[in-house]
């Protein structure tokens, strides 16, 4: 996607082959910087920081953690250490144990000397499928988009509620929920997008906005408890939020406070639908909200703020009393019954265990074995 005029992914192969450049998302949006990544244990400090964060990109980024330690040694016992210390970084987004089990299956029957290259070369096709898979993903909302637009008076404009970052820096390219967006907007659909500040570390005030703004689509930031309102007086067309993690049965586990926009959703007849890529579903899961776990995140996110001062010094500040104790759950889990459709590089699915053997009895197979 688009920063200034220039073509960008969240991750990519540096120019020497080996070393692996991304976008530092903490120093987002005031300034933009991307990091080398040299060895597997910077991968793991990535993920861990959240210098790269979204579900499909850890996953991308725990495959290039591996390619980096079988440079630097190809054997059992690194290949082993370096899955586990990368399977550490994040519990919730099941794109990293996926891409880590793709990584240890191809290399574990492998000689060592063969095992480089291999881990390079499919850490590779993660990304290229992750993008492929989200082009997928626009094209499929696309259409549901289209479908509203088809009801509105010329020039009414599309109204569409996100929630976090779901875009293009939470994916190697295109995003999941922006997907459809910014397909809708280069056809020249009058498009806005209503974005979540996403408390606490306000990925949709820092990321979505930054990247719909790079990409010229109309959009306005709200504090969190917003969207409630705006679905009553008729504000929302849809809502399209992405996810960590879809269970079997089609539970949606998401950035906190997705439950609370998937609750006034429906209490408003408003349609609300999760983008997701297939390696975000987990067949081994049935019910999200007693077996999916959920990341509890350091009390820094919610006791302090950064932000740009008027004479341009970024600056931490903290907001909360000192002495008060902080509970920061990182996610929650929307139950599927409240879930209208899963947008997959697949089509648009129902939320339950039929529709998404249906359309990938592959993920169906392998989670049984």
């Amino acid at each position: 996607m688009r920063v200034g005029d220039r073509h960008f992914r969240s991750i990519w192969l540096e120019q020497d082959g080996w070393s692996v450049g991304a976008i530092d998302q903490r120093r987002l949006p005031h300034d933009f910087v991307t990091v080398r990544l040299a060895t597997s244990g910077a991968a793991a400090d990535a993920i861990r920081s959240m210098l790269v964060r979204g579900a499909p990109l850890i996953g991308a980024t725990a495959a290039y953690g591996v390619a980096l330690a079988m440079r630097a040694d190809p054997s059992d016992i690194a290949l082993d250490q370096a899955c586990k210390t990368l399977m550490a970084t994040r519990p919730t987004a099941i794109n990293l144990r996926w891409a880590l089990d793709e990584m240890r299956t191809l290399l574990r029957p492998l000689p060592p000397q063969q095992r480089t290259a291999a881990a390079y070369a499919r850490a590779t096709a993660i990304a290229e499928e992750d993008i492929a898979i989200n082009q997928g993903i626009g094209r499929n909302g696309l259409e549901l988009i289209e479908k509203i637009a088809a009801t509105k008076q010329q020039g009414e404009r599309i109204n569409v509620l996100t929630h976090c970052n779901a875009g293009w820096l939470a994916t190697v390219d295109w995003g999941t929920a922006t997907a459809p967006v910014y397909l809708a907007h280069d056809r020249g659909h009058s498009i806005h997008v209503w974005v979540d500040e996403t408390r606490p570390r306000n990925q949709g005030a820092s990321l979505t906005a930054w990247e719909l703004g790079h990409h010229g689509v109309p959009h306005t930031v709200i504090p969190d408890n917003t969207g409630g309102h705006l679905m009553q007086h008729g504000m929302v067309d849809l809502v399209i939020v992405g996810t960590d993690r879809v269970t079997a049965d089609g539970d949606v586990c998401n950035k906190i406070g997705t439950y609370l926009k998937a609750l006034a959703a429906h209490d408003n007849g408003v349609p609300f639908y999760v983008a997701l890529p297939s390696p975000t579903i987990d067949f081994s899961v049935a019910d999200g909200v007693r077996e999916i776990p959920i990341e509890q995140r350091g009390a820094e996110e919610v006791t302090h703020m950064t932000g740009q001062t008027a004479d341009g010094r970024i600056e931490t500040v903290r907001i909360v009393p000192d002495g008060s104790p902080v509970a920061n759950y990182g996610f929650d889990v929307t139950p599927a019954r409240l879930v209208t459709g899963l947008i997959t590089e697949r089509g648009v699915l129902k939320p339950d265990r039929a529709a998404l053997a249906a359309a990938f009895p592959e993920r169906t197979a392998a989670a049984a074995e």
